[in-house]
Order: structure tokens, then C-alpha cells, then sequence
């Protein structure tokens, strides 16, 4: 076979890496430098000159988008069909290797895959004959601890609680779990890869059998292989295997869900006469963007270390606004993508990033406002979200005692002991009655037709509703929020549960209150604050989000924006205990996730970046005066300029100072830093202005605390 067309096209480093002949090759690939470009050409290299049959090679990724891209790349330069090759994610390949040997693997042939929701249904009965508690013992909080065990390779029996309580009970948990499993032929996501790799390691003639029919191994995104990936990728080419790994330790942002950077970075070690090559050339970003990402990673002590760069131009230098408030921000965002858009550009080219996906309401509603479409990549709008609705379920029952959704919502969320059965009978009476859930809920326990148990739950949950209505509908509204939040015990669920999700869930909470604080109720003038608020959630979470293949925005986490690429990004929320988050701040490990994250979204943006910042966030439903991220301070001033609207500066100043000292070019007949006061909120100063003649909006802080945005024509402002 004629190899040149293989090495066709290929910078010097990706030559050297996809012809390689060293038995252990990293590569270690930045960002945006053709890694998945390697892997293909390296396979039709291997078949191509060292005469490996396709099916003598074992590549594996993380996501089934890789791999299918990865086959249809390989048949593409093979000529042939890859449907038979061992390309797949680490999941399927386990699954692959389990159908193939399940007698051997004491699984039955019709075993079945459980996935996430479904793993939580069999944990929750477990528990429940376990008589656990869920308001003691949650449920997720089993599911985190038992698919951890199984990432770090770990059975009940390998598990030392050493007298700890929570690890002694989820210890029993897991038994009876794996023992549930085990009878109904159950297989969850973590057991695949842990079941596989027992499978090799206790099967000698099994484990010889793979390891001489696989003569090369691949592996991509080795930064984010977890305790159980290493093992077997170790086990799998422990004998004759040559072995490839691709990979950036400058991306490895997954640590909170078992990703452990450590095994790239001891790949040199643990595998003799290893040989590295870097690929540092940049195919994606301009070189300002490439040169601040190569600034703020380089902070990072425990790195392997690279430097990216391009032959395309510098390009503009990145862009740095200071706003006042998030909705400043958020207006900010929106305005430019308007610009963006009129400019002829689609708005499928843009991105807004953001560390917290709390932040994206704020952002949704001024998109929103400004008829921008926007899609949430690989999450849910603010006010779909399960714990918000959650909240806005019981405020609703609260409210209407007719509202039979919200009832069933809530009734055993967070769980309070009644039973499928128990609700069944609720949902029976109000039936045959012809009457809502809560009047027959009502009846039941005036009858005490249900178990001691099931009726005193239900009790307390119907004396919930009532008292959470006579207590607090005279509270103001972010005050009945946050009172709810409380007393329905869904914050108190949360912080017994671990890990990232939980967190998340807890800020969405936070940031629930904040909204009903902003929220304006003169725009709802003939209904009660709560009604309206309630409406206004509704409408929001109604059909706004634009479908899968409309031109929209894209809004993500940082985390869900590693492997994609857009000609604009926004990165929102630079502040120092939100990016860094305040969680990461005082653990140097955890810090530098923080950082690598920095890095991945920086590198997100192909032509520009903008980074944003505000000087008062309402963070988690405090008021906070937040310093400017440190990721920012990273980045060298030569290569960043703060903008406000027709004019940019080539360092960061403060928001107020530039507001007191710089006057606006406008016809108003007011200036910036002028002292204004106003019939309804009083004495505040001009900090911004926006549009022009009649349509000027002017931004006023004023004492009470309010920012507000007023349109000088209507607002009858007096100079103080």
C-alpha cells in the first residue's frame, strides 16, 4: 500500500507521531492541533507498514461522536469498511467483550444495560428494604458513592469503613445493590468497565487471548481516563501490545467526576522506552487567543508543558468589559450578538460560556427580550430545570390548592414515606369524587384510610402547604421563595448529596431567589407578585429555546465546551470565587483544575473572546462586590483591551471611576458621573449611557442599592 497519502497533508510533528516506531508513544496534543487527525492516519499507518490486520487493533475514546467520526475517518483512508474494527468508546468496547464472554463473566446472555435513571430506581428499592430513610439517606448521594467504588476498581468487600457511619451504611447499600443486580441481570455504566476488567484479570486464558490478538492499542483523551480506564488499559497490553496514547494534561478538567490527571502524567514511567512528541501548532485560533491561553496555563506547576502556537496573524486582541451588575453583563452579551448577527455573521458562530449554569438565567432573559434565539448545549433553560420546578411547584400548590400538577410534583419530592401505592389511592378518590388531589388527600387523612405511616406524611405535607401560604404571602417575594426553599427541605436534599450535580442544584436554588428579587412586578399590574411571578416562570420556560437545527447561540458550562470550537465566545462571570470557584479556591489540585478550565474555554474561541466581569453579582442570593478573576490578572496587558460602547481602553479600570471621570457625547443635556434623582427611587448617579436622541437609556445606580436602565424621555430625571 502506497503510505504517502497517509502522511499527506501533515505538519512535521503529525508525521512523527503517526509513524512513530516506538512500542509506548504519548502524544501530547493542545488544543485545536488535528489530534483526532493523528489517531486516524496512525491506524492506516499501522496497517499500511507494519502489516497489522484492522482487526489486531483496539482504539478507544470517550463519546460515540468520536468514535463513529474515527471509523468513518479510518475507511476513508483504508478504503475499506471499519464496521468489524475495535473502535469504540471505553463502554462499548466493555460491552462488546462482556456479550462475547458472558458465561465467563457470570452474567446471563440477555443481561441488560441499566443507565443513570434506571440504576437510581433499583438503589431507591434496595434502600427502602434496607429501611433507609431517604430524607436521611439520599438516594443519589448511594448512586455517587457506588459508581466512585466501581471507577477506582473497588467491591463491597475491598471498602474499609474504619468506623465511619456514611461508609459503613453505603457499604451494606452497595451489597445489596450489586446482590439486586446480580438476580436480575443488571448491568450498570460503571460495571461495565469493572466487570471487564475482572473478566481479563481473572481469566487467564481469556486475558492471553486478547493480549496477543491486540497488537495495538490507542487510546484518546487519556487525560480524562479514570482508576478502572488505567487498569485495563494496562491489563489489555501488558504483553506483546504496543500502545499509543493522545492526550493534553492542560485539559484535564474532569476530576470532580473521577478523571484523574496523574495517569498521562505517569505514563513515562510506568511504560518503558515511552517516546513524547508535542503537537503545539494551532490550527483554530488566532494568536492572541493562543498566546493569553499559553499565559494563564503556564501558572499551573504540575504540567508536562507545551506551548501552542499558529502561522495564521495575531488577530484582535482580546476584549475585556467591566460591568456593573450581571444584567449589565447580560446586556452587554446580548447587544454584541445583535451587532454580531447584523453584520452577517450566524448566530450559530457564538458562544457564551460561563462556570455556573446558574448564570445562565439572567443571560436567557435578555436574549430573550432582544428576540436572540440561543439553545442550552447539553442542559436544560434555567426554569426547566427539575429543582426549580420543583420549587415553583410547591409555590404553586401553595397558591391554588386546585393545582393537581403541582401536587403530584411535589407530594413525596423531597421523600416523606408515601409509597407509589399511597399516592395511587390519593389519585383513585379524587376520581371517583370527582374532586382535586388535595381535597381527597384531605379526606384520607381525615379517615386515616392510609398506613399510620403513609398518613401522618401525608399530614405533615397538606400542613406544609397551608402553613407555607398563612406565613409567608405577606413576605416579600424573594423572601417567600427562600422560605419555601427551606421549609420543603429540597436545599437540606441537596447538601446531604456530593459532587458537582449537587452543587449545581443548590446555586439554581440561590439564583431562583435572586430572580424573584429582580423580578418586576409592574409589568403584571392587575395580578398578586407571586402570580405574576409564577406566570412570568412559566412563559420563560415555554417554547423559547430555538430547536436543534434553528441558527442559535450557544450557551454551555465550561465544562460542556471542550472539544467544540466558535468564531465568537463570551466567557461570563470572571470573578475570583466564581471562576476560580470558591469551592476550588483554597486546594492548590483543585485550583488547578480551575485553571485548565480557564484554558479550555479560552481556547474555545477561534477568531474572538471576550471575557466579562462584574464589580456587584448577586452570587448564590447574596450581594457580592467580587475581585476581577485571576485568570484574568494572567493574561499579559499587551494582548487584552477593556471596551464599553464606542470606545476601548488597553487596561481594565474600574466601572465607577471611568463613570465619575469620563462625560458622554449625547444631547440629553446629562453627563456620566452626574448625580440624578428620581420621583420613585430616589438619588442615584449616571453610569452609563445607551442609544441615542429620544431613544437614550441611561444606567443609574441609585442609593437604595437599585440598578435601574431608564429611558431619559420618559423618566423625568432632576439634576441633584
Amino acid at each position: 500500500m502506497d503510505v504517502t497519502p497517509i502522511l499527506e497533508g501533515l505538519n512535521e510533528a503529525q508525521k512523527e507521531a503517526v509513524s512513530a516506531s516506538e512500542p509506548a508513544l504519548l502524544v501530547l496534543a493542545g488544543a485545536g492541533s488535528g489530534k483526532t487527525r493523528v489517531l486516524v492516519h496512525r491506524i492506516a499507518w499501522l496497517i499500511a507498514t507494519q502489516n497489522l490486520s484492522p482487526h489486531s487493533i483496539m482504539a478507544v475514546t470517550f463519546t460515540n461522536k468520536a468514535a463513529h467520526e474515527m471509523k468513518s475517518r479510518v475507511e476513508g483512508l483504508l478504503g475499506r469498511s471499519a464496521a468489524n474494527m475495535w473502535i469504540g468508546t471505553f463502554h462499548g468496547l466493555a460491552h462488546r467483550l462482556l456479550r462475547a464472554h458472558c458465561r465467563d463473566a457470570g452474567l446471563p446472555e440477555t443481561f441488560q444495560i441499566l443507565d443513570s435513571d434506571d440504576q437510581l430506581r433499583v438503589i431507591k428499592r434496595v434502600m427502602k428494604d434496607m429501611s433507609l430513610e431517604e430524607s436521611e439517606w439520599p438516594a443519589k448521594q448511594a448512586q455517587w458513592f457506588i459508581n466512585k467504588q466501581k471507577d477506582e476498581g473497588r467491591r463491597p468487600k475491598d471498602i474499609r469503613a474504619n468506623g465511619d457511619l456514611f461508609t459503613n451504611i453505603h457499604c451494606k447499600v452497595y451489597y445489596q445493590y450489586q446482590q439486586a443486580c446480580q438476580t436480575g441481570g443488571l448491568v450498570d455504566f460503571a460495571e461495565l468497565l469493572l466487570k471487564a476488567y475482572e473478566l481479563l484479570r481473572d481469566n487467564q486464558h481469556l486475558r492471553e487471548h486478547y493480549q496477543e490478538r491486540f497488537r495495538h492499542l490507542l487510546v484518546d483523551e487519556f487525560q480524562d481516563t479514570n482508576g478502572i480506564q488505567y487498569a485495563w488499559i494496562r491489563l489489555i497490553s501488558a504483553h506483546e501490545c504496543d500502545i499509543t496514547i493522545v492526550g493534553d494534561d492542560d485539559q484535564s478538567i474532569y476530576g470532580w467526576r473521577g478523571a484523574k490527571i496523574e495517569n498521562i502524567q505517569r505514563f513515562e514511567r510506568e511504560f518503558s522506552g515511552t517516546k513524547t512528541i508535542r503537537l503545539e501548532q494551532n490550527y483554530r485560533s488566532t494568536g492572541s487567543i493562543l498566546k493569553a491561553a499559553n499565559a494563564v496555563i503556564e501558572n499551573n506547576q504540575e504540567r508536562m508543558g507545551k506551548n501552542l502556537w499558529t502561522e495564521g496573524n495575531d488577530g484582535e486582541p482580546i476584549s475585556l468589559y467591566a460591568a456593573f451588575n450581571e444584567q449589565e453583563e447580560a446586556r452587554f452579551i446580548a447587544a454584541r450578538i445583535e451587532d454580531w448577527y447584523q453584520q452577517g455573521n450566524a448566530y450559530g458562530d457564538c458562544a457564551i460560556l460561563y462556570r455556573s449554569n446558574a448564570q445562565s438565567r439572567v443571560i436567557e432573559e435578555f436574549l430573550i427580550q432582544r428576540q436572540i434565539p440561543y439553545r442550552i448545549y447539553g442542559g436544560l433553560k434555567f426554569f426547566e430545570r427539575a429543582e426549580v420546578k420543583d420549587t415553583l411547584a410547591y409555590l404553586r400548590l401553595m397558591y391554588n390548592h386546585q393545582d393537581d400538577a403541582a401536587f403530584e410534583r411535589v407530594v413525596n419530592t423531597p421523600a416523606r414515606g408515601l409509597g407509589a401505592k399511597s399516592v395511587e389511592k390519593i389519585r383513585e378518590l379524587a376520581r371517583g369524587n370527582q374532586s382535586t388531589l388535595w381535597e381527597a388527600a384531605w379526606e384520607l387523612v381525615e379517615e386515616q384510610a392510609l398506613s399510620p405511616k403513609a398518613t401522618l406524611a401525608l399530614a405533615e405535607f397538606l400542613n406544609l402547604i397551608k402553613f407555607g401560604y398563612e406565613e409567608f404571602h405577606e413576605l416579600p417575594l424573594s423572601e417567600q421563595i427562600q422560605m419555601t426553599i427551606e421549609a420543603s427541605n429540597l436545599m437540606a436534599m441537596y447538601e446531604k448529596e456530593k459532587g458537582e450535580k449537587a452543587l449545581a442544584r443548590k446555586e439554581n436554588l440561590a439564583e431562583l431567589a435572586s430572580a424573584a428579587r429582580e423580578f418586576d412586578v409592574d409589568d403584571y399590574p392587575e395580578l398578586s407578585p407571586m402570580t405574576a411571578f409564577l406566570a412570568h416562570a412559566s412563559l420563560e420556560a415555554g417554547d423559547t429555546q430555538a430547536d436543534q437545527y434553528e441558527d442559535c447561540v450557544q450557551m454551555m458550562t465550561l465544562h460542556s465546551a471542550k472539544g467544540l470550537e466558535f468564531p465568537l465566545v463570551f466567557i461570563a462571570g470572571m470573578e475570583e470565587k466564581l471562576f476560580p470557584h470558591m469551592m476550588s479556591m483554597d486546594e492548590p489540585d483543585k485550583l488547578e483544575e480551575e485553571r485548565r478550565l480557564a484554558y479550555v474555554g479560552i481556547t474555545r474561541a477561534m477568531k474572538k473572546l471576550y471575557l466579562l466581569y462584574a464589580e456587584k453579582r448577586r452570587l448564590w442570593g447574596k450581594d457580592t462586590y467580587p475581585a476581577v478573576s485571576r485568570f484574568i490578572r494572567e493574561i499579559p496587558a499587551q494582548l487584552k483591551e477593556e471596551v464599553r460602547l464606542n470606545a476601548t481602553f488597553s487596561q481594565p479600570v474600574s466601572t465607577r471611576t471611568r463613570a465619575i471621570n469620563d462625560a458622554a457625547a449625547n444631547d440629553t443635556g446629562f453627563v456620566l458621573g452626574q448625580m440624578v434623582e428620581h420621583a420613585k427611587f430616589g438619588v442615584g448617579v449616571i453610569l452609563n449611557f445607551e442609544g441615542e436622541g429620544d431613544r437614550t437609556v441611561a444606567h443609574i445606580n441609585f442609593e437604595s442599592g437599585e440598578s435601574k436602565r431608564l429611558m431619559l424621555s420618559y423618566a423625568k430625571l432632576k439634576p441633584c
